[in-house]
């Protein structure tokens, strides 16, 4: 009995055993990439990336069992749905991905996405093995890579700093040397000059690392000029 259900798990063929065995595989491999997603407190989590992982073996399933019980041959073309999968799960990836004005966040989760379904493919094609070490070379990445960065002081992002002055701002190089004293890399200015109320509105799209004193920052920035609110966010706003 255990001899068959081995037998079953690892022949090529479809099999009623095998194809519950791959669900399950692949819904732990998927939802041990999503639970680190979902730790940190992503869109996609661990139900999304198991179900991403478990379609991907599905779709295998079935390309593999179409020409073995409906043509009778084991030579069909395995890939043309495994190929549909790695072009279309696409979608899934671009609904992580957020874009704000001067920002976009979940890189990162699109890419687990797109591997994550790789992987669903490789279980439902019967590489257990490269499919678990996938998985945790994702894992890997995602944990230890990050600390990595973090440790070397590689991670930066992107900010939108808002500056409202009082009186027309002519002169922004007090600015830039403040934020160049903070090792802050600024790549865009946006400007708004109010004539009426005697206001300015300056935008500033910086790359920062995690670790920046953003209070120090803004004292700093406050010393400038008669500033009425420094804001902190993700999009541009005038």
């Amino acid at each position: 009995m255990v001899n068959q259900i081995v037998d079953d798990i690892l022949s090529p063929d479809v099999t009623f055993t095998g194809a519950v065995f791959k669900l399950l595989l692949s819904l732990v491999l998927g939802a041990a990439v999503g639970f680190e997603r979902h730790r940190k407190g992503q869109i996609a989590g661990l139900r999304t990336f198991a179900l991403i992982c478990m379609g991907a073996t599905l779709a295998m399933l079935i390309t593999i069992f179409i020409p073995q019980e409906y043509l009778g041959v084991k030579n069909g073309d395995p890939g043309r749905i495994a190929a549909q999968v790695v072009s279309g799960v696409g979608f899934l990836g671009a609904g992580a991905i957020i874009q704000m004005k001067g920002s976009v966040r979940g890189l990162t989760t699109a890419a687990g996405i797109w591997m994550t379904a790789c992987i669903g493919l490789a279980v439902g094609a019967g590489m257990y093995a490269i499919a678990t070490v996938a998985t945790f070379l994702i894992i890997f990445i995602l944990l230890y890579i990050e600390r990595y960065e973090k440790w070397c002081g590689l991670q930066w992002e992107s900010k939108i700093v808002r500056i409202k002055v009082h009186g027309i701002v002519t002169d922004t190089a007090p600015l830039r040397a403040v934020f160049k004293r903070y090792g802050v890399h600024t790549s865009d200015e946006f400007f708004k000059f109010d004539y009426d109320s005697g206001i300015t509105v300056i935008n500033y799209l910086i790359r920062v690392r995690d670790a920046a004193d953003f209070i120090s920052l803004f004292n700093d920035i406050h010393e400038c000029y008669d500033t009425a609110s420094i804001t902190l966010g993700n999009e541009v706003s005038m």
